[in-house]
């Protein structure tokens, strides 16, 4: 899978100069450190940004749901959905669980724009996360899915009830949980080799990466076809990122010279 995808050659002299104070944090161990000066840097156009992109994104999300174009097909279930999917005789406590793991998407997703050291990264982020958005948005509109109507009562659980009355069980292939989990996931691992962590916190990475995709299996949110479609958009998107990475910084002024203000909306500043 694409893992290298902030912007190549000829990027910013500011998008690179993080990279030898990293080496020296490298060097030192010191990774816990550098992981604390990216969470601060930009910190309030990184909190800001990421509300209100996810805002926007499930005002789409839901739109969509309610205003389908095409005619609504039903995803069909494997024998594998059967087997991993969790019924209503399981503990509460087990249920709420996974439930929890698959809600902590939204907090995956934050971690990467969190961790990007300039402005000119969180643009190209920005575009990649644009763009798998209205990919599966657009897929939605004109081929409306749904999960099958599993004969399953979840009225004693009012947690999973209630999550499964929002959702719907619409919007279902391709899996955009499994497309945000696995995307964020190749940014965070690259974040994580930048700052030198332990191979402990890239293993914890994908260990949490890989039990939101199940969540969204063991919830019943979605199906096996469901999340192959969106394992394989997050790859097609993070793939086409990493091919534009030269386009992007020779075009849109990432480099210095551009003009002012595109310099100093890019972190730039001489």
């Amino acid at each position: 899978m694409p893992s290298n995808l902030s912007p190549g050659p000829g990027r910013s002299v500011s998008a690179t100069a993080h990279t030898a104070g990293d080496e020296v944090v490298r060097q030192s161990g010191a990774w816990g450190g550098a992981i604390w000066r990216r969470v601060l840097t930009l910190w309030f156009t990184k909190s800001v940004g990421t509300t209100i992109g996810i805002s926007l994104f499930f005002t789409g999300y839901f739109w969509v749901l309610q205003h389908p174009v095409g005619a609504l097909t039903v995803m069909p279930a494997t024998w594998l959905d059967e087997w991993l999917g969790l019924t209503p005789a399981a503990p509460q406590v087990l249920l709420l669980a996974h439930m929890a793991v698959y809600a902590t998407l939204w907090v995956y997703v934050s971690l990467v724009p969190a961790l990007l050291p300039t402005r000119s990264e969180l643009v190209f982020y920005l575009l990649g996360t644009v763009t798998l958005s209205l990919a599966g948005l657009v897929i939605f509109a004109l081929w409306p899915t749904k999960v099958p109507a599993y004969l399953v009562d979840w009225s004693g659980h009012p947690a999973l009830a209630f999550m499964k009355g929002v959702d719907a069980g619409g919007n279902a292939c391709p899996s955009l949980h499994v497309a945000f989990a696995i995307y964020s996931g190749l940014w965070l691992a690259r974040v994580l080799r930048e700052v030198g962590a332990p191979r402990g916190m890239v293993w914890f990475n994908w260990a949490w990466c890989l039990a939101i995709v199940y969540s969204t299996l063991s919830t019943r949110q979605h199906v096996l076809l469901d999340v192959l479609a969106g394992a394989l958009l997050a790859w097609l998107v993070a793939w086409l990122q990493l091919r534009a990475r030269p386009w992007w910084s020779h075009h849109l002024g990432v480099r210095l010279g551009g003009p002012r203000w595109q310099r100093w909306w890019l972190g730039e500043r001489r």
